[in-house]
């Protein structure tokens, strides 16, 4: 009963918490990692453990499947080589820097453990960011790349660390043995997420209850996860992969009365496992801090700090050489892409750099390491220092910082609202053009006055619209037009998402 009561006094806790952060316009995950700090020193507060081997799975596989189905693959490829540079070099020169750091002041560290460790710190994290990000204007083009990159860069993070992990508990195996599995793991894993996506649906379409089907999704991100690593692959890979594939497929034939609870349910999971995640890993700090002595102690929280300043060190200097290179190179004309790369400019990589803050895949991958693993303790308390840290000292100053430097937001996504919208309401009176009904009449006049103000940012109201099968079927057609638009890339899937939600709203009310 006990843990019951601590349970539902942490979930009502993290409530209030991220409301204090939504008042002052921090992340929200600054608070919960304070707070999981707090309550690791809490005299009488719970004990609990949970097995490093369901880490990653538990808390990783949802809140991947959550931000690669938002993904748009667009915007991935318009914005490829910022993408590309800061979740292959940046992420490689993070773990090569700290790996390099944990071996000079810790000598008896293996390398693979240091390695492993650089991996731990090196992806920074969506929530963090985008809680900030969303809420000034900042350039559609910087958040874009920002969330390709919290995207990705979990994937090569993990794949590094899994290699690294595999080597120092391995002992004697060498990364060349590691080479032709790892590759046959890259190539596979893209294909099983492919494959199970694509299976996925059409097994799953006889489901139409809300609560059954949202069971079925979750099971299903779990079991691809866990077969994916059963069978060698990266369970990161084959989810982000199964996860987009998904996205592209799922709004034709997923009703609305379905889509709505799940997308609700869903961000109310990723929630609670921030939470969860927070507060384990903060509850392991208490007994690693009380098995050391004093000297031990001091050594580490040197190791912890000093790991936290060459993260965000590595990548302020890495994003302002590429931005320095990037600019020399288009202003000579030695670049050429389609569509052409835009010069980066030194306020969005100001920006760009100080976008660090790690968060759940860290805190995960630290607790996902065996227990007898060398310098777990460590490493388990440097991650959550970096967490920490980087949340506090970058996630408090980010607002601030975006706001001094005045960027400027040209809300692509709203001009192409509007004319989906458009397309959308035009395609809802050709489908019910030459019905003489009076109904049909009144349905006409209603969808030109929405036409009329298509451009406005007001949508449709959910109770305006009375429920008729005439109704439904000229939502089907507007629903249609903007899967159309969605896959000639007329309008991205940041605008086809809102337009969605107009529509799932019209059609749920359209059933009374």
């Amino acid at each position: 009963m006990l843990a019951f009561e601590w349970i539902i006094g942490l979930l009502l806790g993290a409530v209030l918490l991220s409301a204090l952060a939504r008042q002052l316009n921090v992340p929200y995950p600054t608070f919960l990692a304070l707070g999981g700090m707090l309550l690791a020193f809490v005299p009488s507060g719970p004990r609990w453990m949970l097995e490093p081997e369901l880490a990653l799975a538990l808390f990783v596989a949802p809140v991947l499947l959550d931000a690669a189905f938002d993904t748009s693959l667009r915007d991935l490829r318009n914005n490829w080589l910022p993408v590309a540079t800061l979740v292959l070099v940046a992420v490689g020169l993070t773990t090569t820097s700290v790996a390099v750091l944990a071996h000079w002041l810790v000598p008896d560290m293996p390398w693979a453990a240091a390695v492993a460790l650089g991996a731990i710190v090196a992806p920074p994290d969506a929530a963090a960011a985008t809680a900030i990000l969303r809420q000034v204007n900042l350039p559609y083009r910087l958040l874009k790349i920002l969330e390709g990159e919290s995207l990705l860069n979990d994937a090569s993070a993990l794949l590094i660390y899994r290699v690294a992990v595999g080597i120092a508990t391995a002992h004697h195996l060498r990364l060349s043995e590691f080479a032709p599995s790892l590759g046959l793991a890259l190539v596979g894993s893209l294909l099983a997420g492919y494959l199970c996506a694509r299976l996925w649906l059409p097994l799953t379409h006889r489901i139409t209850e809300a609560p059954s089907a949202i069971i079925v999704q979750f099971a299903g991100t779990f079991t691809i996860w866990i077969v994916a690593e059963h069978l060698g692959l990266s369970g990161i890979l084959t989810i982000v992969a199964y996860a987009i594939t998904l996205a592209r497929t799922a709004p034709a034939q997923m009703p609305a009365r379905l889509r709505v609870p799940t997308y609700a349910v869903w961000e109310t999971v990723v929630f609670v496992l921030n939470v969860l995640a927070f507060v384990l890993i903060g509850l392991q700090l208490r007994p690693i801090w009380e098995r050391l002595d004093d000297p031990v102690r001091w050594k580490y929280c040197l190791v912890a700090g000093a790991v936290l300043g060459i993260v965000i060190l590595t990548r302020i200097v890495w994003v302002m050489f590429y931005g320095v290179v990037l600019r020399f190179v288009i202003a000579h004309g030695l670049l050429r892409t389609k569509p052409p790369t835009t010069a980066p400019t030194v306020r969005g990589g100001i920006v760009v750099s100080w976008c660090g803050m790690r968060g759940i895949v860290t805190l995960a991958a630290a607790f996902a390491l065996p227990e007898s693993f060398p310098y777990r303790d460590l490493m388990l308390l440097t991650a959550f220092t970096v967490v920490l840290g980087s949340l506090v000292i970058q996630g408090l100053t980010l607002r601030p910082l975006i706001i001094a430097l005045r960027l400027k937001d040209d809300d692509p996504v709203k001009a192409e609202v509007a004319h989906g919208r458009a397309v959308a309401y035009r395609a809802a009176l050709e489908e019910i053009d030459g019905d003489p009904s009076e109904e049909a009449e009144l349905l006409r006049l209603e969808y030109r006055a929405l036409l009329l103000r298509a451009g406005d940012d007001g949508g449709v109201a959910s109770g305006e619209l009375p429920a008729d099968p005439l109704r439904r079927r000229a939502i089907r057609a507007a629903r249609q037009s903007i899967l159309t638009l969605r896959e000639s890339e007329a309008i991205g899937d940041d605008a086809f998402h809102q337009l969605e939600e107009e529509l799932d709203w019209a059609e749920m009310s359209a059933r009374g």
